[in-house]
């Protein structure tokens, strides 16, 4: 469809920092966390919630009575008047929510969407499935979250081995792996500089805790030290394979959140009413079982002919890479360079907690383009069952 009328205001968004897989976040409800984090955003931005008309909320991993979702998350944040649905999408769900807002607002259904997406990969639940036509009445069980990353039931291979599929057919070596990594490294380094200046721009620190041991986690938690030299030392996970503990994402906790409106109250809302930030285009692609990084190029494409334009016209592209694997194929697909995309980091390097990854790397492609004096942009991610979303948006003013 054709995106005119979709805009997201300046400041409108935010991100807690992301924590590691069993750190500081994982006992936290992560919609609990989710609603103070979103709390602390209204109070800070000093922005009416009694304005806001419904709410998106991304979710891939069940929590606690999360089946009142919505509108349980809309009383916790102080705001009994809206609702919404609940969107899993797995990897890309924050960006399908923002295009689900985004949708609303082109067909009039509201004014001002809020969404907020969040998921803990940490005490991930173990589910238990009833049969009583099974000898004996004996169910079935998964591990949610450690069972779908090692089996897709369609195409009966886990996670890395769709990276594996990738890098094989199309000649992705294991140096040019490593050094994509150390340049992810190096990008992110770039949001830690000057006390943290890039990330303060979005980021909500988060109290964990209580008296004497309570902490204030004001940074990504987990993230590791990356050398050239630490890559090339690690062995590959798979046997015969290239893909390493370095060159692929880790599991985290967190969440993020954002407001889609109109361009009249995306100027209210917003931090700086100059700049304008347009919701262009979105597209979604599904390839082969088995090689999901490859799903981001045709997305990404689809992104672009929704939006009309061409790679040529894009500042700054932020990716969901669980793989480096997936920015050396889209690279080659499109004809962007490699070293510079995701500038001030993404989802290798500072972790992946599913559901809000891929709005959190929308906030910083905000970021970036208002840095450079405003732009095009594109988001690509893939997602679970080879799937993959893109999104454009446009910064001016």
């Amino acid at each position: 469809m054709s995106f005119e009328k979709s805009y997201i205001p300046y400041g409108g968004y935010w991100s807690s920092p992301y924590a590691k897989w069993q750190g500081s976040f994982a006992n936290l409800h992560a919609l609990e966390l989710a609603a103070a984090t979103a709390k602390k955003f209204f109070e800070l931005r000093k922005i009416d919630q009694q304005k806001l008309d419904n709410l998106y909320l991304g979710l891939t991993i069940p929590q606690l009575q999360c089946f009142y979702g919505g509108p349980w998350l809309a009383g916790l944040i102080g705001n009994e008047n809206i609702t919404g649905p609940v969107i899993n999408q797995a990897c890309i769900t924050g960006v399908v929510c923002v295009k689900y807002a985004a949708q609303d607002i082109e067909s009039g259904i509201a004014d001002t969407s809020l969404v907020i997406a969040a998921d803990r990969c940490s005490n991930g639940p173990h589910l238990y499935y009833p049969s009583q036509t099974a000898p004996g009445a004996t169910g079935k069980s998964e591990d949610w979250v450690w069972d779908n990353f090692s089996r897709d039931p369609w195409a009966k291979n886990s996670m890395i081995e769709t990276a594996e599929n990738v890098a094989k057919a199309n000649n992705i070596g294991r140096d040019e792996q490593d050094e994509v990594t150390q340049r992810r490294y190096e990008q992110y380094a770039e949001a830690l500089a000057n006390d943290q200046a890039f990330q303060k721009k979005y980021m909500i620190p988060v109290e964990v805790g209580r008296g004497k041991s309570a902490k204030l986690i004001s940074g990504d938690e987990g993230v590791f030290p990356t050398t050239l030299d630490g890559l090339k030392g690690l062995r590959p996970v798979m046997p015969d394979g290239s893909v390493t503990f370095g060159t692929q994402t880790h599991p985290a906790d967190g969440n993020s959140g954002m407001i889609v409106t109109t361009k009249e109250k995306a100027a209210e809302f917003s931090a700086d009413p100059k700049i304008q930030i347009q919701f262009l285009g979105f597209g979604t692609a599904r390839v082969k079982k088995g090689f999901m990084a490859e799903a981001v190029a045709p997305a990404s494409k689809a992104a672009l002919r929704d939006a009309g334009i061409e790679v040529s016209d894009l500042k700054a592209i932020k990716t969901h890479n669980p793989f480096a694997v997936n920015d050396i194929y889209l690279s080659r697909e499109i004809g962007f360079e490699v070293s510079k995309m995701n500038n001030y980091g993404s989802s290798l390097i500072w972790g992946h907690p599913q559901g809000p990854t891929a709005l959190r790397l929308l906030v910083e492609l905000i970021e970036e383009l208002v840095d450079a004096g405003g732009g095009c942009g594109l988001f690509g991610g893939c997602a679970a069952g080879d799937t993959a979303a893109g999104c454009v948006i446009k910064v001016s003013g």
